[in-house]
């Protein structure tokens, strides 16, 4: 049996997420600020990351990658069609706010690039890689079967749905994205999303306006 843990950081309050398995090793999801403390709930918990993984490149996800992954040696996954977007303000959104720092990520090796959908393995985590744009144009959602839950990014909120006024952003896409790879997991399945708490497929086709009768 996995654990989450998820904490909300950042200046928009992103939710961060920490994947354990038994032997107490973890995955890191979207680290997006605040990196001391990621690193005070990893070490403080005693727990040896495997990986970040990435479900989209905003600034708010990345913020703190470059720091996580050099204190642990880790890798980093993400979509191919936002490895540049690591590196350029622009597309990551940051450069749009005079507030903030122009949020630049060292990209990861080719072989952590993914280019398909896929499960994948790291160590004993086993979770099938969805993709889901909409939202953007790499989105992915990580989800794991057999534990029953779904980390999605910024596809799918309780209530709500990733916006699609940036850079890539489609409605249509989005909608057929939550449609056809969210919805149609079991009911019951726990959704953690980008930012707020989470939720399921079934609250969601009863609640959510944006999607009812899609």
């Amino acid at each position: 049996m996995l654990s989450v843990r998820g904490f909300a950081l950042g200046p928009v309050q992103t939710n961060c997420y920490i994947v354990a398995n038994k032997e107490k090793e973890c995955l890191i999801f979207d680290p997006g600020e605040e990196a001391s403390r990621i690193l005070a709930e990893v070490r403080g918990r005693n727990l040896t990351p495997l990986a970040i993984l990435l479900t989209h490149a905003h600034f708010d996800h990345i913020g703190a990658v470059d720091e996580v992954r050099e204190a642990f040696g880790i890798p980093v996954y993400i979509h191919y069609k936002e490895v540049d977007w690591l590196t350029d303000p622009h597309k990551n959104g940051s450069a749009k706010y005079a507030m903030l720092p122009n949020y630049t990520v060292t990209p990861p090796q080719d072989d952590h690039i993914i280019k398909n959908e896929q499960t994948l393995v790291i160590g004993s985590f086993k979770m099938d890689v969805a993709f889901t744009p909409g939202h953007s144009p790499g989105s992915i959602s990580y989800i794991f079967k057999e534990d029953g839950f779904a980390i999605v990014g910024d596809t799918l909120f309780e209530q709500s749905i990733g916006r699609t006024d940036l850079l890539g952003g489609s409605t249509e896409v989005l909608l057929k994205s939550i449609h056809d790879k969210l919805l149609s997991l079991p009911d019951n399945t726990v959704i953690y999303p980008g930012h707020g708490r989470e939720t399921t497929p079934e609250a969601e086709m009863d609640h959510n306006p944006f999607i009812n009768g899609f």
